[in-house]
């Protein structure tokens, strides 16, 4: 079905919770997860190299942020709506960041080093988290982006070998 018209979809007031009020003001209306924002590659003073590290260790990393999201989530967001809008816009940006990988998106494969920055700020010493404004929007990612060189990627090669490792990995239950 060819759709014939289109209006922006907003999340703002979303249901009648009020703590959606401002959810659009983030990433801007119609840039659930980003996507769309401009990307400015940083110019730091280091260059960043990929320097390969055990997978093992890379798994304990990611599944302590994975957990460090639920916690964010269920503790800090009462409404099981607002958490499922909330959950799928973080989700959203990951998918985003599955079609960097396969090289399909047409951005760098990176990160934003300005707001990574920012990590050991949403918690205090005891690791409690904190509800400090830390006086960025989501419309700010991408704006200190950077591409780490060193990467195995090949044009020739590559496409297959990662659409087959991406398809593997769905096959096996890691994207929904």
């Amino acid at each position: 079905m060819k759709r014939t018209s289109y209006s922006p979809v907003s999340f703002n007031n979303y249901g009648g919770f009020s703590s959606l009020g401002h959810f659009d003001d983030f990433y801007g209306v119609d840039n659930f997860s980003g996507f769309h924002n401009t990307i400015t590659e940083s110019h730091e003073e280091e260059h960043v190299v990929c320097h390969s590290q055990t997978v093992e260790i890379i798994q304990q990393q990611l599944v302590v942020l994975r957990e460090y999201a639920k916690k964010i989530i269920t503790e800090q967001i009462c409404e099981v709506e607002v958490q499922t809008v909330v959950f799928s816009q973080f989700v959203s940006g990951f998918h985003d960041f599955s079609s960097d990988m396969l090289r399909q998106s047409g951005r760098g494969v990176g990160y934003d080093s300005s707001i990574a920055s920012h990590i050991g700020s949403i918690h205090d010493s005891e690791g409690s988290l904190v509800s400090n404004d830390l006086g960025f929007k989501g419309s700010d990612v991408g704006s200190s982006f950077v591409t780490p060189s060193g990467s195995n990627w090949n044009d020739n090669t590559s496409p297959s070998s990662v659409g087959s490792a991406f398809g593997l990995s769905a096959a096996a239950g890691a994207l929904v």
